[in-house]
C-alpha cells in the first residue's frame, strides 16, 4: 500500500473553550501563542473552565493528515499516545478518519497522553496551553520506515523542535526521505517555536526542504525581516517552494520560479484554530492529486474559510465534499 503523505508530529487530545480576553489576562496566559505547560498548570486552568468541552484527536500535523484523508488522500501518521482513556480515544479518532498508524491500543506504553487546551476569544484568536505528556518523548521508535518508503511526501510538524528526541526523529525521517527521493514538507508551526528553537529548524533545513508552510508572523520571526516582501525573498534560500498564509489577505506561494497569489474567501471568522493545519492539508492533497499550485492554493484557501467560520480544527465530511466539488469539481 502506498501513501500520499506520511506525517510525524505530536499526538494531543484537543479541548476547545470560548473565553474572554479578561480570562486570559487574569490567568497570565499569553494570547495568540502556543505555550508548553506542566500537567498541574493545565489542571489549574482546566478547573476554571466549564466541563463538557468538545474533544478531538489533534496536534498540528494530525489535523493536516486527517484533512488529507478526508479529501480522499491516503495518509499515515506516526505519533505517541499512552494506554490511558485519552490515548484510546485518540487512536479511535484516527482510525475513524481512515488514517493509518503504527501504534495500537494494545501496544501503547504506560503514561499520560498529551492534551491541548485551545482557548478561543471573540476576535477568533486561538491561544493554546499544551501539556505534552508522553508525546514529549516521541522518538524514532515511533517511525515506520517501510511505510515512509512507500509515501510520496513526508510532512514534519515544527512543534517537534521543542523535544530533543522529537528533533532526532524528524532528522532521521527527513534524511531517509531524502535518500529515497521522497519529497519533504515542513511547517514552522508557531512563532515561539521559531524564536526559541531556531537551531533545530536549521538542522532540518540543512537536510533539505521541498515545501515550507508558515504564516506571516513565523516568516518574519524566522528570517528576521522587517517587511513581508523581505521575508519572501529570504525564505527562497531555505526551501525550493513555500507558502506563507496571510490571514484575511489570503496567502502567497513561491513555486520555485514565480510567486502565486492565493486570494482569500471573505467570511466572518469566529475561530482560527486549525486554519493553518487545514490549509496545509488541502494544499498537499491538491498537489498529490495532480493539481497545480494555483488549484491547490484555491482549494486550501476555501477550506480555510470554512474552518474559521465555525468552531474546531476540523470540517465534517459533508463540508469537505462541498469544498472539493466547488473548487475541483
Amino acid at each position: 500500500m502506498s501513501y500520499d503523505v506520511y506525517g510525524i508530529g505530536n499526538a494531543l487530545v484537543d479541548m476547545e473553550f470560548e473565553v474572554s480576553d479578561d480570562f486570559l489576562s487574569r490567568n497570565n496566559i499569553d494570547k495568540g501563542l502556543m505555550t508548553l505547560v506542566e500537567e498541574d498548570r493545565q489542571d489549574e486552568i482546566l478547573a476554571k473552565l466549564p466541563s463538557g468541552a468538545k474533544r478531538q484527536c489533534g496536534g498540528s500535523a494530525a489535523n493536516t493528515i486527517i484533512a488529507i484523508s478526508q479529501f480522499g488522500g491516503k495518509s499515515f501518521y506516526s505519533c505517541k499516545v499512552a494506554n490511558d482513556e485519552s490515548g484510546k480515544f485518540y487512536l479511535d479518532d484516527l482510525n475513524s478518519n481512515h488514517v493509518d498508524t503504527k501504534l495500537t491500543a494494545d501496544t501503547a506504553p504506560s503514561g499520560t497522553t498529551g492534551k491541548c487546551m485551545v482557548l478561543v476569544t471573540k476576535d477568533a484568536q486561538r491561544t493554546m496551553n499544551t501539556y505534552l505528556g508522553i508525546t514529549g518523548s516521541f522518538s524514532d521508535e515511533q517511525l515506520d520506515f517501510d511505510k515512509l518508503k512507500k509515501s510520496n511526501w513526508l510532512y514534519v510538524e515544527g512543534y517537534l523542535v521543542a523535544s530533543e528526541t522529537g528533533v532526532e526523529a524528524a532528522l532521521k525521517a527527513l534524511q531517509f526521505a531524502k535518500d529515497n527521493n521522497i519529497r519533504r514538507a515542513l511547517t514552522l508551526s508557531d512563532p515561539n517555536m521559531v524564536k526559541f528553537f531556531r537551531e533545530n529548524f536549521n538542522k532540518m533545513f540543512h537536510i533539505g526542504i521541498d515545501l515550507l508552510f508558515c504564516n506571516e508572523d513565523e516568516a518574519m520571526e524566522f528570517t528576521g525581516a522587517e517587511t513581508i516582501d523581505e521575508a519572501k525573498e529570504k525564505l527562497k534560500s531555505f526551501s525550493s517552494n513555500y507558502v506563507i498564509t496571510l490571514g484575511k489577505n489570503g496567502a502567497v506561494s513561491w513555486d520555485g520560479s514565480q510567486y502565486v497569489e492565493i486570494k482569500p474567501y471573505v467570511v466572518d471568522a469566529i475561530d482560527t484554530n486549525g486554519a493553518g493545519d487545514m490549509f496545509a492539508g488541502a494544499y498537499l492533497y491538491g498537489l498529490t492529486s495532480g493539481k497545480s499550485v494555483e488549484q491547490s492554493g484555491k482549494l486550501a484557501s476555501y477550506a480555510c474559510a470554512k474552518i474559521v467560520s465555525r468552531f474546531g480544527p476540523r470540517l465534517d465530511l459533508q463540508t469537505i465534499k462541498e469544498v472539493h466539488k466547488e473548487i475541483l469539481g
